[in-house]
Formats: C-alpha cells, structure tokens, sequence
C-alpha cells in the first residue's frame, strides 16, 4: 500500500508525537482528522494499536491489529500485536495459538518466540517457555539485536515462573 500523502501523514506523524508524550486522547484526536477511506491504512492501524495499547483499551487494540494483520500479513509486528492484546485480555491460550502459526515465518523476530516464552510461562507450560526462550536469546545474538534482552526477560512478571533459569539461558 502507497504511503500517506499530506495531510494525512502530517496528522500520523501528529499522533505518534502525542503518543510518545503519553497523550492518548490527542493522538487519537489527530488520528480521527485523517481521511476515513485511509483510516485502514496499516500506518494508521499500526499506530491506533499503539495508542490503544497506551490507553490500556485492549479490546479496541486487538480490532486494530486484527485488522492490520489482515491487511499487511507481512508486516511481523501485527501478529505480535494482535497477540499482545489478547494476553492483556486474559485470553493468553488465544494469543499463543494465533502467534504460534507465524514463528518460523518470521524465524528472525526474536518478539514472536519472546512473546511465545511468556504466554507458554503463564499458561504453565514450563518446559515450552524455556525452549522458546532459548530461541528467543538465539535470535538476538544472531541478529545483534540482544543487549538488554536478558535483564528485561529477568524482569518481566510474565516469565516469572522460569525466572530463576533465565541467567543460564545462551545469550
């Protein structure tokens, strides 16, 4: 899909500043000034999810990244979204089995295998969170995307269940 053309892309870039300053109500105030045929735009999607995410409206998230993964199937941050959202819905065994599909699609996004670790964990599948986490770590040291990666696993309430074996984990 081409790019947003102006003035829509001004009132994107708009809503990602209020977004950043934690203002979810103006975001979306400048996201409703877009053109309606382009408010499936997946830029526009994209960013609605994030804002929703910020506003902590779930259910509204998970519509936007439903829709962003089906208008951009390729774009790997839909899925992780999509599947976010559920889990912050409670719907944590909806959320692993719509991400699971897209983990070796996307083998290089070491989110999808993170996000896999921490729903398996939840869901008291300990031996399968550890295994994705493994491959989270490897994903990361791959693609030099890891510096961090181990302290905000060691920290996140998710992973708590195997939270004692992370520092033996490969990274």
């Amino acid at each position: 899909m081409k790019p947003l053309e102006p003035p829509d892309s001004h009132h994107l870039r708009a809503a990602i500043g209020w977004m950043e300053l934690g203002n979810a109500d103006a975001a979306n105030e400048e996201l409703e000034r877009i053109t309606p045929q382009l408010l499936l735009h997946p830029d526009v999607l994209e960013i609605r999810w994030h804002i929703c995410a910020l506003a902590k409206r779930w259910e509204a998230a998970a519509e936007a990244a439903a829709g962003l993964v089906q208008l951009d199937p390729e774009r790997p941050d839909a899925w992780v979204h999509r599947s976010y959202a559920l889990h912050e819905m409670k719907r944590t065994e909806e959320a692993f089995d719509q991400l699971l599909p897209v983990a070796d699609r996307f083998a290089e996004v070491w989110t999808i295998s993170y996000n896999l670790a921490c729903y398996c964990a939840q869901l008291g599948r300990l031996p399968e969170a550890r295994a994705w986490l493994r491959r989270t770590f490897a994903i990361a040291t791959k693609t030099r995307t890891h510096k961090g990666l181990r302290l905000r696993a060691l920290e996140d309430p998710d992973l708590e269940p195997i939270r004692e074996e992370i520092g033996n984990m490969g990274a």
